[in-house]
């Protein structure tokens, strides 16, 4: 018996402290937290955590413990492993990992058991909260870096980029729609979207990458898991796609963790830039001063193998949340709905600096042996911050939209200038350019095959402005031309099914071609014009005579004439015995004499000055209208005016006349859907002859052509036809290219230099000189002159009239001649007078002065 008792005290000690142990872990509050201890991403947070757990118990005294549950990296049994805990309400809250796929399981298991669930997944949905109330998102949606990464392609004018991310949902949640609505909006398309799967075997990556290689776009953002990006950029640099000219992006479920990699991955990854999770943990909380101290040397004890021992961002998110989650629990006294609504109150921080805004992210590049931090990028609303990038996220940050205010980056084979993020075609693979064959105006394109030769020859207006655009641009463009028979709309459209890299010819910017295509700026004036049969102006005939002047011109010369008939006779009726008889015999000698210039009195018998001034001068002013009438009506009897036929569409449509239109343009629908002509009113034709023989024989009563080609049109057919009506707006002529197209900014560009050079006007020009209307012009503005053209003589010779009459009136009525004169002389002779008077004193006071100042300076001396 005295054998047994050692271990019968054994026994009774070991029972008490399992009691204790049960009364103490009964006072616990457990923290349950998932972790794939496979990853970096799991290892930091495994070590963050226990590091939280240890700090709050130290302050507190043992309150809080942690469980872990190891992640099985597939989600199923993930949740099957939390399941039991959370069941048997072993643990008060559970922190989900990273990936979404296994969060959302858990929180449906969570929500059940009414335990709160705190997410740290990338990216959890907006609906997913409304679903699972017990669900919170415990760090900051990385959706809003897309926002980032569209401003950092935007930021270096590339307009398109190939997305390669991983095919689980948390990688697609974070690509649709926050990247393609972030790219829209700052003008960018997503040329490609490759998924890739988690299992992609290395044959399988190569042959992704090397398709990739082969298309022209050389921008790539990258959204992978980070084991899958490794493989990704050591198989792209085995395959030369991280040299000049490309351009890589990653995201930050790569970026945040770049500080982990080794060496050679590092070195596979020279020049990418990332967007990184940006985490601010200020120096006054006393938890976060020696963390990275602590961090490194626990981490590199239990993890050796590990070359890094620096936290990333996703450390310093599970420390905080499980260091928040725990004071809440020692808060609060119940679990439930009680400990979610403290964790609430507690993890909702946004003032006081813990965790960083959601929107702001650091820009990272990845060079040498590690990576160098750029600035930030910021798109916070709070404070009145504007989006942009800067150096530093304090109050003195200045904010810029361009990633250049950032300083020099060091891109994908070293090359400091920023690289054109595509690359142009090559002499073995050119640009397929299509051309149509179906021209009505081969002015513009030509093309003619020679079937001894077996070659086809291209040439016009269209075709030799695209040679001298891409002569003008900064790069080789080879391309080879290739005929198409069909329809504009088919053309555009086979851009659309890659059958071509580009189009050239005279294919108008229609609005339901964009979903095909994009063009260039227009090359050629935009609008649609009406062309009717012209005929000449023949009405008003007998009035011809009166179109020289116009009314108010008529009138005018009317009114000065009676005005100065009358200065004339006032003047000279007492000295003309046909100026005395009857009132009504001197108005008409009045009238006559107004109309007949000369007044019926020959310049030597006016006795007065005065008539005689106000004759000379009328009669010179009268010499000039005279010249200038006969002039204007000789031109306007020589010249031929032409007028159209039909007013306006309006006509056309009530009359329910035939129209035509350029076979295999989009004017026909233009006309049913814009103009409302019934489909059965309209014809098609293939060249100007047919127009000109069709609206000839009266088979249609008008044409609608594009604005360039009725120009054409009209220099040929200048004496027949007219255009009439008003011009109705729609796009002109542009060279077409793929939606998205990294060629398409600068052909556009090298299009205007063409235009701005002159070049573009002297193709133009050439073009309708060629035809060029012999007989000259179609029709010829004559107008008819008004008062404006004429208003200084008609003044000066009303002002020298009325001058007259001025004089006659005060002075010779008032004072007589004689006494006029004997008033002009002595108010002269007064002036002289005076003016010798003031002279006389002038020169009086000027010599006293000199004589008084003499005087003075003798005295003084």
């Amino acid at each position: 018996m005295d054998t047994f008792r050692p271990f019968t005290f054994f026994a009774v000690v070991l029972l008490l402290a399992q009691r204790a142990t049960a009364e103490h872990v009964g006072r616990t509050n457990i923290l349950g937290a998932i972790v794939d201890n496979s990853t970096r991403f799991g290892k930091e947070q495994k070590v963050a955590m226990e590091m939280a757990i240890k700090d709050v118990n130290e302050k507190t005294g043992p309150r809080c413990g942690l469980r872990l549950i190891t992640s099985q990296s597939k989600p199923y049994q993930t949740a099957l492993a939390a399941s039991e805990p959370i069941n048997k309400q072993e643990v008060q809250a559970i922190l989900l990992p990273q990936t979404w796929e296994e969060a959302s399981l858990v929180a449906e298991i969570g929500n059940q058991a009414k335990i709160p669930i705190l997410s740290i997944a990338d990216s959890t949905p907006l609906w997913a909260t409304r679903r699972w109330p017990f669900l919170l998102q415990a760090s900051p949606d990385r959706n809003a870096q897309m926002k980032a990464v569209a401003a950092i392609v935007a930021s270096w004018e590339w307009h398109q980029v190939t997305v390669i991310y991983e095919d689980i949902d948390s990688f697609r949640s974070g690509i649709t729609p926050h990247l393609s609505d972030a790219l829209r909006e700052v003008g960018v398309e997503i040329g490609n979207l490759v998924a890739l799967s988690p299992f992609d075997s290395n044959s399988s990556l190569s042959t992704q990458l090397e398709r990739l290689k082969g298309e022209q776009c050389r921008v790539f953002l990258v959204h992978l898991s980070l084991p899958l990006a490794e493989n990704l950029f050591v198989k792209a640099k085995e395959m030369e796609m991280m040299d000049k000219d490309y351009v890589w992006i990653t995201t930050d479920s790569v970026t945040s963790l770049v500080h982990s990699l080794n060496s050679s991955t590092i070195s596979s990854m020279q020049g990418t830039v990332g967007v990184k999770s940006y985490y601010i943990y200020p120096k006054k909380y006393p938890h976060f001063q020696n963390f990275h101290a602590r961090f490194r040397k626990n981490f590199s004890l239990e993890n050796p193998e590990e070359e890094n021992h620096e936290p990333g961002t996703f450390a310093f998110q599970a420390y905080d949340a499980v260091r928040t989650v725990c004071l809440a629990m020692r808060e609060s006294s119940n679990g439930g709905q009680q400990l979610l609504d403290k964790i609430v109150r507690i993890v909702k921080f946004t003032d006081d600096g813990k965790v960083a805004p959601a929107k702001i992210f650091q820009i990272v590049n990845v060079f040498g042996k590690s990576y160098n931090e750029l600035g930030f990028w910021s798109d916070d609303a709070r404070d009145g911050i504007k989006k942009g990038f800067s150096k530093t996220t304090d109050e003195r940050a200045v904010y810029n939209a361009s990633m250049g205010s950032l300083g020099k980056v060091i891109w994908p084979g070293g090359p400091w200038e920023t690289p054109r993020g595509w690359t142009p075609p090559t002499d073995a693979n050119p640009l397929r350019i299509g051309v149509p064959t179906k021209s009505t105006f081969t002015q513009y394109v030509k093309v003619e095959h020679d079937p001894l030769t077996n070659k086809t020859s291209y040439e016009g207006y269209a075709i030799n402005l695209f040679r001298a655009t891409v002569d003008s641009l900064p790069f080789s463009l080879p391309y080879n031309l290739t005929p198409f028979s069909g329809s504009y709309d088919d053309i555009v459209e086979q851009i659309y099914l890659k059958k071509f890299d580009a189009v050239v010819g005279d294919v108008a910017i229609v609005s339901k071609r964009y979903k095909h295509a994009e063009f260039t700026h227009p090359y050629t004036e935009s609008g649609l014009v009406m062309i009717v049969p012209a005929r000449t102006q023949n009405s008003n005939r007998a009035l011809l005579f009166m179109k020289p002047f116009t009314t108010a011109m008529w009138c005018l010369i009317g009114a000065i004439s009676i005005y100065n008939g009358f200065v004339v006779w006032l003047i000279e009726r007492k000295h003309c015995p046909e100026l005395k008889s009857s009132a009504f015999n001197q108005t008409g000698v009045l009238l006559c004499s107004s109309f007949t210039t000369l007044f019926s009195l020959h310049g030597g018998k006016l006795h007065s000055n005065l008539s005689r001034m106000a004759t000379v001068v009328w009669l010179f002013v009268a010499l000039v209208l005279t010249q200038t009438y006969v002039a204007n009506l000789a031109s306007i009897l020589t010249v031929q005016r032409l007028e159209p036929t039909v007013a306006d569409v309006d006509s056309l449509r009530n009359s329910n006349a035939m129209v035509g239109y350029c076979r295999g343009s989009f004017v026909r629908n233009y006309l049913m859907e814009v103009l409302n002509f019934h489909p059965n009113n309209i014809n098609s034709y293939n060249s100007p002859v047919e127009y000109a023989d069709a609206l000839r024989s009266q088979k249609i009563a008008a044409a609608f052509l594009e604005a360039p080609l009725a120009k054409l049109f009209l220099a040929k057919y200048c004496k027949e036809f007219i255009a009439a009506g008003p011009t109705f707006k729609v796009g002109g002529f542009g060279f077409v290219f793929p939606r998205g197209s990294p060629l398409l900014p600068d052909v556009t560009k090298a299009l205007l230099n063409v235009s701005e050079s002159g070049r573009l006007r002297e193709l133009e020009d050439r073009m309708i000189a060629s035809e060029k209307c012999v007989d000259g012009e179609s029709v010829v503005d004559m107008s008819s002159l008004s008062p404006s053209s004429f208003w200084v003589l008609f003044i000066l010779t009303g002002g020298t009239s009325t001058i007259s009459l001025l004089v006659y009136v005060v002075w010779h009525k008032r004072f007589g001649h004689r006494t006029a004169w004997r008033l002009v002389l002595a108010v002269m002779r007064r002036w002289w007078h005076r003016k010798k008077t003031f002279s006389r004193r002038v020169s009086d006071v000027d010599t006293s002065t000199n004589f008084s100042n003499t005087s003075n300076s003798r005295t003084q001396v």
